[in-house]
Formats: C-alpha cells, structure tokens, sequence
C-alpha cells in the first residue's frame, strides 16, 4: 500500500531553540474522545462519552501535583452537553483544550468509511478542511475558547495539514509519533523523524516522545525495521535487552520502561517531553489498557512514579500556552539552549 504521508527530518534551521529559562519541560496530552470497541472497525454512530464523567477527579490528581492537562477533544465530546459542562470548570491552571480530528465521527461526513480514510490527512483537502472548520467552531462555541493546538485522530496528518492548520489559526501540532510507521494501513510514515520539536508551514510540531532503550539503540528505527521482517525478531530483541521502543505512555508501557526512556529523551537533549494517554482509559473497561480496578490502579502508579522521575530529573510540567509562548520567544536554529 502507497505511504500518503512521510515527512522527512528538519532541516537544523526548523528546530526550535527553547529559551534558556524554559528548562526541560514536558507536556500530558490526553486524547479526550468518545468510547469504541477497539477490536471493531471504525463507527460513525460510536458517539457515547460517558467515560468524561471520570476526568475532572484524573485532572484534580494531576493538578495537585502541579501537572495541567492538553485535552485534544474530538466532535462528540465538543458537541456534548454533559461533556462540555463537566470540562468547562477544569480550564484553569494551565489545563487548555486542544483540538482532536476524528474523521469518522467529525462532519460532514462525504467519504466512505474506510480504514485508509480515517487518516484525516488522506482525505481531499476541502474535505479536510471542512472538518477541520466543523470542530474548531464546536470547540470554540462549545467552551468559549478558539482552540490552536491540534492532534490529527491516529496521527493522520496529510500533505495538506499543516497548511489549513495554520490558515485556521493553529499554532501547534502534536500529532508525528517517530519511530512509527502506519504505512500498512495507508497512513504516514514517521519512521525517520525525532523527538526534538520544529516548525513546519508556520506550525510548531512538537512530537510524541518516542525513545528507543537497549544497549543496540545507536541502531535506532533502522534496526528495529529490520528485526520486524523477523518472526518474533522484535520481541528477541526486546527481551535480550538490546532495543526497545518506547513510547511515553501509560498504555501499554511498563513504568520501568518508561523511567528509563524518560532518562534516555532527557540525555539526548529533548527539551520537551511528550506524554499522552486516552482519556476512556481513566475508566475500566473501555480500552485494552485499563480493563478493570487492578489495571487502573496500576495507571495511577504509572503515573506516580513517572512524575518522581520527572521531578527527580528537574524537568517540570507545562500546558500548551507555556509551550506555544517558549517556541515563538526561543525561534528556530537548533534544539539547544539559547
């Protein structure tokens, strides 16, 4: 299957250079979407949010511990009553919202529901831009705030995307996971891209985390390719310890993992570190991470832990405005300090 999207690695002149004052800093995306069965296709009539009833208790655990959130909201919760009341009050401290495309939930609804279209950025520009509009004005009437951060729903950004985001008043993307290819479902390709931010199209990109760990991680995404033409070759080398890919989050990641990639991101240089998790995982039952109250409870713990290490490490939290206010007081030219 043709790759619609691979984008390249910046040159050194798009990095973006933090201010010196900024520190090291990192950022809890929470991808705050309606509940699906992750083992079934892709619904347009998968629109229940009831999980959003558990987020103003997650969000007060993190803002006691001084952590505000970036709650990437899709249409279904933005267009929902009872979900935009319960997130209205969280908006202080930091906590912003941020826009979430799912194509497959998100109006209008002129494409056939297919896997490779519900990569946004697969779709024709005006219909990506369409629905762009469509949930940035639910958003922006929905809370009383016009959103300029974006998450494209799977990470489906387009060859298009970073030009209508910034037609439409976006300052920030979030939505390059490195390391990760989703080629084989028709979507991009970020195999060959970092974690250090950068600008594109007028658009800060700040990546997902994404860290390989073992004693091979010189031989980074190359060899971890290579050991996927393997049976079981990535999971040899993951158990031999020699590489691991490491994504910052508490689905699906072992806390001793991701202490050790948080380690790792920091030692390289990464300026700004990406945590995200879904918002259906905060309670039981909804994702294939957090399926009843041991696993929740082992959440938290993740989370516990994570931000000791964090804290231990010197690296503080930060919201979105934060990040948006350092990128465009620090510039371009390198990942460094100034």
């Amino acid at each position: 299957m043709t790759v619609a999207f691979r984008p390249q690695p910046p040159a050194t002149g798009d990095l973006v250079t933090w201010p010196d004052s900024f520190g090291t800093r990192f950022v809890v995306f929470v991808d705050t979407e309606e509940e699906f069965d992750w083992s079934k296709p892709l619904a347009r009539e998968n629109r229940s949010v009831s999980t959003v009833a558990a987020l103003p208790a997650a969000h007060a655990r993190f803002a006691a511990a001084g952590v505000p959130l970036a709650l990437m909201v899709d249409h279904p919760i933005a267009t929902d009553p009872r979900a935009i009341d319960l997130i209205g009050p969280l908006l202080t401290g930091g906590t912003a919202v941020g826009t979430q495309l799912h194509p497959w939930v998100n109006p209008p609804f002129d494409e056939a529901l297919t896997p490779a279209n519900s990569f946004a950025g697969n779709l024709p520009r005006a219909l990506e831009e369409a629905k762009l509009i469509s949930l940035t004005d639910a958003i922006t009437t929905g809370f009383g705030t016009r959103p300029t951060a974006y998450r494209a729903g799977r990470y489906g950004l387009g060859p298009a995307s970073f030009d209508l985001l910034a037609t439409h008043g976006y300052r920030l993307d979030s939505s390059m996971r490195p390391g990760f290819d989703y080629g084989n479902e028709g979507g991009p390709d970020f195999s060959a891209l970092g974690n250090h931010a950068f600008r594109a199209g007028g658009i800060v990109e700040l990546p997902l985390t994404t860290v390989f760990t073992g004693v091979a991680r010189s031989g980074g995404m190359a060899l971890y390719r290579t050991a996927g033409r393997i049976p079981k070759g990535r999971a040899v080398l993951a158990r031999s310890g020699l590489l691991q890919r490491i994504p910052l989050t508490p689905e699906g990641i072992p806390v001793r993992e991701a202490l050790e990639a948080i380690r790792v991101a920091i030692g390289e240089g990464v300026r700004v570190l990406s945590f995200a998790f879904h918002s259906p995982s905060l309670a039981p039952g909804h994702t294939p991470y957090v399926k009843d109250k041991a696993d929740l409870a082992a959440f938290w713990d993740w989370w516990d832990k994570v931000l000791a290490e964090l804290d231990r490490l010197g690296a503080t939290a930060a919201g979105l405005d934060d990040v948006i206010a350092a990128a465009t007081a620090g510039g371009a030219g390198g990942p460094g300090r100034t």
